[in-house]
């Protein structure tokens, strides 16, 4: 006999006796029908394949893979600030291996007001509430969660719920007593919201007093608790480990979980593109528009916006080169992502735009549309009850309807106003719904309740809004994002989910977007890494939906029906 057959005959014994060892084994564990399925598999193919093939077939038999170990750690975010990225390890075929690592933002955008210090809270609170969420992660949620499998995403959320309700409440009784205990400030420095008067000239020459309507006092403030960005970046990297064990995207697997099946058709929301700001931190005296968004025709493409969206950037940066030569301009970039502009007027920057457009052989109102985050609540000044929209021009909540209302006549192609009041101004927010509801969305950013209180509420219709922009930070667990979006859903409203002042380089903002079905997602602008990255997974995204044949087609824009004798949408 040649070397070669033997060599052969000893690989076909070897594969008899191993087909033996195995029939063995699973005739004493009564599993006959899987052992004959599994063996005569095997048994005729080539030797040298054998045992790669029992090793993938008996991969399928072993256990699911099961959380062994949690761990946190502080990264940077795109700012160069502090965050936290959540990293979970799993155990897979008697192996404990890193399954994947997410980094979930620190919300410090959520103050109602503009500050000496814009964040919210300094670096070292932030710094504080991120090591208390590694010790949280380390100490309690890591075993917690130890032996359960990923895909349980509603089981662990339910669990994270239950471990941070206590600390809720205990923080939540902390801020009772200390303000029961907290004296009253003399009555010379509390905030003034009472009516103040101005003279007007009536038809006789003669000056009369007219009283000024008090505005609401600010709502108090709901703090972040410190340590919470624990229980949303542990749900998060859960929800992104059971996309990696099943082996599915995890856009997929988030509508997994909202449809509770495979969807067979997603859409792609619309972006929201960040073009200009301006707003209380820009050098000029235009204070009202924080941001000037993009709303690209809901026909184009992730990719065709995006282009469109660079190219108009790009003429707007040559336009403002051409003024600079006689004048001065100044050019920032905000961290949103887009170019920080000094302008004196209302008009300025939509006149700006119109111009780009024109240069472009693009139609504002056609090819793309317009929004505001008008970040209201960044330019009332308590003193005087009235919003600054440029430096020295103030206008009480009425007149900023009617201010909204002429802009809206005047320039049509605004679709969307973010934050166009505070909350407080209920009122105000009605009659914007009543006037303008039918032609442009009134959205609710900072202008709404957190996550965790519009499901303790259940009412999203406080105060009247198009719909919502909701954030993944804090406590906000996916199964919380799940159900807020079921709740718009059910009352036919907006919903957007949007992006922090300071994000991190993660890219599971577009996935979740995608997965939950949002109408609309805002990331930013263009021009900065942090943005970009996530504007480069929608685009791999829609790729893979396209390639698929599953990209369903976007819808055009509904608006809302609002009713003056009704308490909400109709």
């Amino acid at each position: 006999m040649s070397y070669g057959r033997c060599n052969q005959s000893r690989e076909v014994r070897a594969s008899y006796e191993l087909k033996q060892a195995a029939a063995e084994f699973y005739k004493s564990r009564n599993v006959p029908e899987r052992l004959e399925e599994a063996l005569n598999s095997t048994f005729y193919v080539k030797p040298e394949d054998v045992y790669g093939h029992l090793a993938n077939f008996f991969a399928k038999l072993s256990k699911t893979p099961v959380i062994s170990e949690i761990k946190g750690k502080k990264v940077l975010d795109g700012t160069g600030k502090a965050t936290l990225e959540v990293e979970v390890f799993c155990t897979v075929q008697n192996i404990d291996k890193s399954v994947c690592s997410s980094v979930i933002s620190a919300c410090s955008d959520l103050l109602h007001h503009t500050s000496a210090n814009a964040n919210g809270f300094g670096e070292e609170e932030r710094i504080n509430s991120i090591d208390v969420a590694i010790e949280w992660i380390k100490n309690d949620l890591s075993p917690l969660l130890k032996g359960i499998s990923p895909n349980e995403q509603l089981k662990i959320d339910q669990l994270l719920r239950e471990y941070f309700k206590p600390k809720m409440e205990e923080e939540n009784t902390k801020m009772r007593v200390e303000k029961d205990t907290e004296p009253s400030p003399p009555e010379s420095t509390q905030t003034p919201v009472a009516s103040l008067e101005k003279k007007r000239g009536s038809g006789k020459g003669k000056k009369t007093a007219v009283t000024e309507k008090p505005i609401p006092p600010e709502e108090p403030h709901k703090p972040a608790i410190v340590g919470s960005l624990a229980v949303g970046g542990v749900s998060l990297a859960v929800a992104t480990s059971g996309a990696v064990i099943n082996k599915i995207p995890l856009y997929l697997h988030i509508s997994s979980l909202k449809h509770q099946q495979v969807p067979t058709e997603l859409v792609m929301p619309t972006p929201m593109i960040s073009l200009l700001s301006y707003g209380k931190m820009s050098p000029g005296k235009l204070n009202l528009m924080k941001e000037v968004l993009v709303i690209p025709n809901t026909e184009l493409s992730i990719q065709q916006s995006v282009d469109m969206v660079l190219a108009l950037q790009k003429q707007i940066v040559k336009q403002l080169d051409s003024v600079s030569k006689a004048g001065s301009v100044i050019k920032n970039v905000s961290p949103l992502g887009c170019l920080i502009l000094a302008c004196d007027r209302v008009d300025q920057p939509l006149e700006l735009i119109s111009e780009a457009c024109g240069h472009l052989s693009l139609e504002l109102g056609t090819n793309l549309h317009l929004a505001i985050n008008c970040a209201a609540h960044e330019l009332i000044d308590y003193n005087k009850g009235k919003y600054e929209i440029v430096s020295g021009t103030f206008k009480n909540p009425d007149e900023m309807v009617d201010l909204y209302v002429d802009l809206i006549n005047i320039h049509p192609s605004i679709v969307a106003l973010l934050d166009p009041l505070r909350k407080e101004d209920r009122v105000q927010w009605q009659r914007l719904c009543i006037a303008l509801g039918s032609r442009c969305y009134l959205i609710g950013e900072v202008a709404t309740k957190s996550v965790s209180e519009l499901l303790e509420i259940r009412d999203i219709n406080i105060p009247w809004s198009s719909g919502l922009a909701v954030k993944h930070t804090n406590e906000t667990t996916i199964c919380d994002l799940l159900e807020v979006f079921r709740l718009v859903e059910g009352e036919k409203r907006v919903s957007i989910i949007g992006g922090l002042f300071e994000e991190s380089l993660g890219d599971s903002i577009a996935d979740l977007a995608v997965g939950l079905g949002a109408r609309f997602v805002k990331l930013g602008g263009l021009m900065r890494g942090e943005r970009t990255t996530k504007y480069n997974r929608l685009l791999t995204i829609e790729g893979e939906l396209m390639q698929n044949g599953t990209l369903g087609r976007r819808a055009q824009y509904e608006f809302p029906v609002f009713c003056e004798d009704e308490q909400g949408l109709a």
